[in-house]
């Protein structure tokens, strides 16, 4: 027997996030009784639907699947409150009829979707595959088809597209009608499309006739299965309803062995208004899923007429919060102007466009600005679904709710960004010690998930210096945060495991002894005391052969921060003294080859010699204080080194005492000697300058020395000398310019204020221009 719709099987289509369309289809059900109720969807979901239906569940919520292997796929099937999909899944429960997905299982769309992708059909990023079934133009399809679908609101005398549905359909209180016209609306939209898709993207048409023969197939084995036809009702997206009409055309048994497919596995997971919402970019959704949930909740009511009152009552609401007040008054004004607009357009009720006009115009005084805030907090809405717990998890989704239950984070579980500060010392006025470490606990946790790429929490600078026992963490649940758990998952069943598989991988990759001292600290940060051990390992090995000193005095810092904080995170870094030590020493012994470097890579050798010397304050009971005072000895000596180098090196030594004043003035005066080619001399006194201002400052012979330097310089090498002096008087503070200014003033015989007017002055135009030549003047050419 030919199985049709004729036949008495019923096809409900639907717009994927339509209020109106859940009102109507509820009714339709409540009529038939029907003892199946099919939906579109993934069909090895069809056990999700008791979760999805369960007491606890709250919308949004989506429906994931991921591929188990790499490169991780993944699909998604949101659903909202007011999805008519949800709504009949729910109906289904509660009339004790079968509920059952009847699209192709996950496993095949992400297989075919990969090919498709592949092949240039889809964009990158995770498929929504409900983007196509909506009956409604995607982002894409409306550029691409704006005369079909400008020009249905344009003759319906609409402003767009949505405002046309909104007005023509879910404010469609015939219930036979809303049917009848939603599926003739289809049709034809299908027919106008139809050619066109088969010409410009057939392997777009292609892939969803099969998806069509697949659910008539499953349609024809519910009919087998013993449901009457007229029993059956299937909810579909409005594009497939024509389609499923006609059941003969069926997929086969070997076209189905035939297809594609990837190992996948199912959960759900928490979604939120903005990622329905098309500001997020989904094809499939609305721009206002909150107004529509407000819409839902007045026809579920059975009060729809009070949608236009909740709405503007909340616009004032908000900005009553915010400091704006707005009588009730006015709120009544808004309700009438929004009525009438509607009457102009011959609807029934005002479309989500003439209650913002309303707003804009009597609440917004007619500045958009003063209610825009508003607007997108009614409109879109910050809601997060909800999942009872153990719910159709991943294991590692699992741990880590559990995680946020232990360290009382689950309030934080919201698309409200939270601050949430941390200190990491005990707490002493708790009783037990977990209590007492709770945010230290907490910044593991943090520290792992972002290992993991987990956005959940991110950190901020604290304003602690070096971060000892202060961390600042911007805490902000999103669905692309569920994703990244869930594809996790591949790596562990517990975030710690994760994030362990994850340290041992970047250790197997790591080529540098920099990036082995970062994993070092990530480690602790982690508290993953093994995978400390064995970065210490990689990092010894690469150290052994490098001769980097920038590089190595980075690591050296690490390795010093890290056990500089080491007793607050309660990780033992003892281990780590020898390695600190031995990379200290290095760094000391490879400072003058180093040295003999340009004048760019001098910059980064200036980084690391701070590093190096801050390291020996702070650890000189463990690193070998006497060996970094005799190297910057040496090179503060050397003529053939670098000589902004040799001068920051002499710089280090006078403020540390390790240089006598006799030796200072020595070297002063043979690198400020006439002879001395400007270059030399001028970039060896900005490498002295880039220290231990005020010493500088108090040495009037210094600047005797430099005054007679630049005197006796023939004008090419005062050019020459004008651009390092110039580059180290830049970094001068205003204060420190004064006091160069009266020693100067007392150098030059002039009053100590003319001298500072001169020296702090504002160049002219001239002056100004001349100085940037010279900066980018090549003196070889002389």
């Amino acid at each position: 027997m030919k199985a049709t719709a004729e036949a008495g099987v019923h096809i409900f289509g639907v717009r994927h996030l339509s209020p109106g369309g859940a009102k109507h289809l509820l009714e339709y059900l409540n009529e038939l009784q029907p003892t199946a109720v099919l939906i579109e969807g993934p069909s090895d979901a069809t056990d999700e639907i008791r979760h999805l239906t369960h007491r606890s569940t709250k919308p949004p919520v989506a429906i994931l699947a991921f591929t188990e292997d790499l490169p991780v796929r993944t699909a998604l099937w949101p659903l909202a409150v007011y999805s008519p999909e949800y709504q009949g899944m729910k109906w289904a429960r509660d009339n004790g009829a079968e509920a059952a997905f009847i699209d192709l299982p996950s496993s095949v769309i992400l297989s075919l979707q990969d090919v498709m992708r592949r092949e240039g059909t889809f964009s990158k990023g995770e498929v929504k595959p409900e983007a196509e079934e909506t009956g409604e133009p995607s982002t894409e399809e409306a550029e691409q088809q704006e005369s079909v679908y400008s020009r249905i609101a344009r003759l319906a005398g609409e402003h767009d597209y949505d405002m046309y549905w909104e007005r023509n359909y879910e404010h469609n209180a015939n219930a036979g009608a809303y049917r009848a016209a939603i599926l003739s609306f289809s049709s034809e939209m299908r027919l106008l499309s139809e050619s066109r898709e088969q010409l410009e993207q057939p392997k777009e048409h292609a892939y969803n006739a099969l998806r069509e023969a697949y659910m008539r197939r499953q349609i024809r084995e519910t009919i087998a299965a013993g449901h009457a036809p007229d029993k059956i009702v299937v909810i579909c997206g409005a594009y497939h309803a024509s389609a499923l009409a006609d059941l003969s055309d069926v997929l086969a048994d070997k076209e189905l062995a035939g297809l594609p497919s990837r190992s996948t596995k199912l959960t759900l997971m928490p979604y939120s208004y903005y990622k329905l919402s098309t500001m997020s970019g989904y094809g499939a959704g609305n721009g206002a899923p909150h107004y529509f949930e407000m819409m839902w909740e007045t026809m579920a009511a059975g009060r729809p007429e009070e949608l236009a009152h909740l709405y503007l009552s909340t616009v004032a609401g908000y900005l009553r919060s915010s400091g704006t007040n707005r009588s009730t008054a006015e709120v009544i004004e808004a309700v009438r102007l929004a009525e009438s607009l509607a009457a102009l357009h011959g609807g029934s009720a005002p479309t989500l466009r003439d209650l913002r006009d309303a707003a804009q115009t009597l609440l917004g005084h007619g500045d958009l600005s003063v209610i825009a805030d508003a607007l997108v907090r009614v409109d879109v809405g910050t809601a997060i679904g909800h999942l009872a717990d153990g719910v159709s998890q991943t294991p590692i989704q699992d741990d880590l709710n559990r995680l946020l239950k232990r360290y009382k984070l689950e309030k934080y579980k919201s698309t409200v960004a939270s601050e949430l500060p941390l200190d990491l010392r005990e707490n002493r006025r708790v009783s037990s010690e977990e209590a007492a470490y709770l945010d230290l606990h907490r910044s593991i946790l943090f520290h792992r998930l972002k290992l993991l790429g987990i956005t959940f929490a991110k950190n901020r600078p604290s304003g602690q210096d070096a971060a000892t026992w202060a961390e600042y963490w911007i805490i902000q649940w999103s669905p692309e945060v569920e994703i990244q758990v869930v594809e996790s998952t591949l790596l562990g069943e517990t975030i710690e495991v994760a994030a362990a598989y994850m340290l041992r991988e970047k250790l197997q990759a790591c080529r540098s002894i920099a990036e082995a001292s970062l994993l070092i600290r990530i480690a602790c940060e982690c508290g993953m005391t093994a995978q400390m051990e064995e970065a210490s390992r990689v990092l010894q090995g690469l150290a052994a052969d490098s001769r980097d000193v920038a590089g190595i005095a980075a690591a050296a810092r690490e390795l010093a921060t890290i056990i500089g904080f080491g007793d607050i995170r309660k990780v033992d870094t003892v281990p780590l003294i020898p390695l600190l030590e031995e990379l200290f020493r290095r760094g000391c012994l490879f400072l003058l080859d180093a040295s003999g470097c340009n004048d760019e890579a001098a910059g980064q050798m200036i980084v690391a010699m701070n590093e190096l010397n801050a390291i020996s304050l702070d650890h000189s009971e463990t690193v070998d204080e006497a060996l970094w005072l005799q190297e910057l000895l040496h090179l503060s000596e050397r003529d053939d080194r670098n000589p902004r180098l040799s001068g920051f090196a002499c710089a280090i030594l006078m403020e540390r005492g390790a240089i006598s004043a006799d030796a200072v003035a020595s070297e002063v005066s043979r690198r400020l000697s006439p002879g001395i080619p400007a270059d030399l001399g001028a970039g060896w006194f900005e490498g002295l300058s880039m220290r231990n201002r005020y010493g500088l400052l108090s040495r009037m012979s210094l600047w005797e020395q430099l005054n007679e330097y630049i005197n006796a310089l023939e004008e090419e090498e005062f050019k020459r000398a004008l651009v390092f002096l110039r580059r180290a008087f830049g970094t001068f503070s205003p204060r420190e310019k004064t006091m160069i200014s009266e020693l100067l003033g007392e150098l030059w015989g002039v009053d100590t204020e003319q001298a500072a007017e001169i020296l702090t002055g504002e160049l002219k135009e001239e002056e100004a221009k001349m100085l940037d030549d010279l900066n980018d003047f090549d003196f070889g050419d002389l």
